[in-house]
């Protein structure tokens, strides 16, 4: 008997790596990861800045 959990067709999350089963708890951080990401407002490109965000400035 392993600890593993089995596999189950759900259907997939984004940001799971597929055929991968998944615990509640995984779950449950992908989906406020999407949320978080999909809450993000959409801004105008810098001129002259990074091509993404910058850690020290988007904490």
């Amino acid at each position: 008997m392993t600890d593993t959990p089995e596999p189950v067709a759900e259907p997939e999350v984004e940001g799971a790596a597929p055929g991968k089963a998944l615990t509640p708890a995984a779950r449950r951080a992908l989906e406020e990861a999407a949320a978080r990401r999909a809450a993000e407002p959409e801004l105008p490109p810098e001129d002259g800045g990074p091509s993404g965000l910058e850690p020290t400035r988007f904490n």
